[in-house]
């Protein structure tokens, strides 16, 4: 069996650390995009999580990334951040229809990002997930789930995920659960703790870990050694993964993704 796509990225593309660190100090600003999409393989889009945005920029930003390459969305907050999760029909239909499909076939998962304190709520929770579309003008729709109370590491939790076919957000955080179960046919890994004392955020042992994990998740396996809330183990299949190295010290961000996709070589 052969495996899944494995696609390493970072968290948005403006940062302005990177300046001289990633980015070359000559690089136009209005360039960062493409730069960046040439040297990671997946990017995961924030300016979504905090308004909507034009077709056209989707438009644009698709046409500034190479061939394969791969932008996740993350979900406006108004889909996210409320009381009852039932009643997010409405934003999650606004948000699904700004034109995110004009991405094309770089659209990758969209990910419902919840608060720290939303607790699992088994009823709400599975209202929600029925509000989600299996796809938007006829494009399939990927959806990953980072949640980030305790109370999720249920195997109700689990077993509502996997009826709807989305994927549980891997965190690897010092403040939020790790809930490694597999979901999905796509596994979505947001890594939070580089350090800036090391130039690749993470030592080289722990980066030929998630290069390892990676690999195992694209093969279909659930790994030993991480923390599961079911006992269950889904059908072993070839599945994409998605490995984004987020927070910690974001300015190694970039250097941490670069790192893991030479190891995939």
């Amino acid at each position: 069996m052969s495996g899944g796509a494995i696609r390493v990225g970072i968290g948005g593309w403006t940062y302005e650390p990177w300046r001289g660190v990633f980015y070359p100090d000559d690089l136009p600003k209005a360039r960062e995009l493409e730069y960046a999409a040439t040297h990671v393989t997946a990017i995961e889009i924030n300016a979504t999580y905090y308004g909507s945005q034009k077709p056209a920029t989707f438009e644009r930003w698709g046409k500034a990334a190479p061939p394969g390459f791969v932008f996740a969305v993350k979900a406006s907050r108004f889909c996210t951040n409320r009381k009852v999760l039932a009643e997010a029909g409405e934003s999650i239909e606004r948000f699904c229809s700004q034109g995110i499909t004009e991405l094309g076939d770089k659209l990758g998962p969209i990910l419902w990002q919840f608060a720290g304190t939303k607790k699992f709520d088994p009823d709400d929770f599975a209202a929600f997930l029925k509000l989600l579309p299996a796809k938007q003008d006829g494009v399939p729709l990927r959806h990953a789930l980072e949640v980030r109370h305790e109370s999720f590491r249920d195997p109700g939790f689990v077993t509502l995920a996997r009826e709807a076919r989305a994927a549980l957000v891997f965190a690897d955080s010092e403040t939020y659960p790790e809930i490694a179960d597999v979901t999905a046919d796509f596994v979505y890994a947001r890594l939070q703790q580089a350090r800036e004392d090391e130039p690749t955020g993470y030592d080289p042992g722990e980066l030929d870990r998630w290069t390892e994990l990676a690999k195992a998740w694209a093969a279909g396996e659930a790994p030993a050694g991480l923390a599961y809330a079911d006992a269950g183990s889904p059908p072993k299949k070839a599945r994409d993964v998605f490995m984004f190295m987020i927070n910690g010290a974001k300015v190694r961000a970039p250097a941490a993704a670069q790192a893991v996709i030479d190891r995939l070589k």
